[in-house]
C-alpha cells in the first residue's frame, strides 16, 4: 500500500515541484496584484487609456478570445470553457513537472506558463475576459519618412501612423517567458535528459 501510495504520489510531486509551483504561484500572484491595482486603485474601465511615454500607454480592455482575440465570444459559456482549459493545462504541466524535469531552467520555465495560464483563466471567470494593461507602439512611419523610406511605410500600410502592437498583461509576459526557456533548453540540450522522468534510468550495479 506504502509502495502504491509513494507511485501515485509522484505523479504530481517531483524533485524540482517545489520550484516550479514556487515560481507558478508567484508569476500568478504579481499578475493578479496588477490587474486589481490598476482596477481599483487606479480606476481604470475598459477602453481607458493613460499615455506613460511616446511608445508606450497603459490601455484597459478585455480579450474575450485566445492570442490575438482569435476565437472571441463574449458568451460566459465561453469564457467558462476556456477557464477549465486554463485548467486542464496546467495540471497536465504539473505531471509533466513531477515526473519529466531535472533541469532547474525547465522547471522554473514550467511554473511561469502555470502561472501565467491561471492568472489568466481567473481572468476569465472574475472579469469575463482577459484583463489585458500594457500597450507598446511605435511611431514607425515617421521613422521611416524620416530616412527617406517613405514607400516602405506605404509598403507595409501602416496604421494612423504608427505600428501597434498588441495589448498584454504580466500573465502573457510569464507565459512567453516560459516557452522561451524551454526553446532555449531545447535547442541548447541542456534539458534534453531532464524530458525523462528519473525512475527511467537504470540503477548502476557494481562488476
Amino acid at each position: 500500500m506504502t509502495s502504491k501510495r509513494i507511485n501515485a504520489l509522484g505523479y504530481v510531486w517531483g524533485p524540482l515541484s517545489r520550484l516550479g509551483l514556487g515560481v507558478a504561484v508567484a508569476a500568478f500572484a504579481v499578475d493578479q496584484a496588477h490587474k486589481w491595482w490598476m482596477l481599483l486603485r487606479v480606476g481604470m474601465r475598459e477602453n481607458d487609456k493613460i499615455v506613460v511615454t511616446p511608445f508606450f500607454d497603459w490601455f484597459f480592455v478585455t480579450n474575450k478570445g485566445v492570442s490575438y482575440s482569435f476565437l472571441t465570444s463574449s458568451s460566459q459559456s465561453w469564457q467558462i470553457s476556456l477557464a477549465i482549459f486554463s485548467v486542464i493545462a496546467t495540471l497536465a504541466l504539473a505531471v509533466w513537472l513531477a515526473r519529466g524535469v531535472g533541469d532547474a531552467l525547465t522547471a522554473a520555465s514550467i511554473g511561469l506558463i502555470m502561472g501565467g495560464a491561471l492568472g489568466n483563466g481567473l481572468d476569465r471567470l472574475t472579469l469575463g475576459g482577459v484583463a489585458d494593461f500594457f500597450y507598446l507602439h511605435a511611431p514607425l512611419r515617421r521613422w521611416l519618412e524620416q530616412l527617406k523610406l517613405g514607400w516602405l511605410a506605404d509598403l507595409i500600410t501602416l496604421a494612423q501612423g504608427d505600428s501597434y502592437w498588441y495589448v498584454f498583461n504580466i500573465a502573457d509576459v510569464a507565459i512567453v517567458a516560459g516557452v522561451i526557456g524551454l526553446l532555449y533548453e531545447s535547442v541548447s540540450g541542456r534539458g534534453v535528459n531532464s524530458l525523462a522522468p528519473a525512475a527511467t534510468k537504470a540503477p548502476q550495479t557494481d562488476s
